[in-house]
């Protein structure tokens, strides 16, 4: 078992808090807080309010990132991904849906619409300098590694 660390969160929704649905889960459910079932139309987008707002500890951020589930079944996923809570925002989190598929998709209320990752996050000093050190990789990129 890892270090637990509290967080405190605001619940302005009618939703249970979000929460770990295993004990090898990364992710907790984000649930849309909306009053009605909201329709995206193909390739349409919309910002879904969860009714959650958080006091994130220094040295952490919360990533949004979409659901497998949703993605796989109705073309849905989160723009923006992973989207940054960064730990000094004190706002509502909400979160960006587009809709991939080619017919319309609806979220319900409470639908479970992307999940929340709290992850540590490593503060750096650059160091400027005139060149860096030789690698194996060299300069190669987009896709240079396995064109062997």
């Amino acid at each position: 078992m890892t270090d637990l660390i509290s967080i405190k969160i605001v619940n302005q929704s009618g939703n249970p808090l979000p929460e770990y649905a295993t004990l090898g889960s990364s992710g907790m459910d984000v649930r849309a807080n909306i009053a009605e079932p909201l329709v995206l139309q193909p390739l349409s987008r919309d910002l879904v309010p969860t009714g959650l707002f958080v006091e994130i500890p220094l040295g952490y951020e919360i990533q949004i990132r979409p659901r497998s589930g949703l993605a796989i079944k109705q073309g849905i996923t989160c723009l923006n991904t992973p989207g940054t809570i960064d730990a000094d925002y004190r706002g509502e989190i909400k979160v960006i849906l587009i809709n991939l598929s080619n017919e319309p998709q609806t979220i319900h209320p409470a639908d479970r619409i992307a999940q929340m990752v709290v992850q540590k996050v490593e503060v750096v000093q650059w160091v400027a300098v005139e060149e860096l050190s030789d690698s194996d990789r060299g300069t190669g990129g987009f896709g240079s590694t396995g064109s062997k």
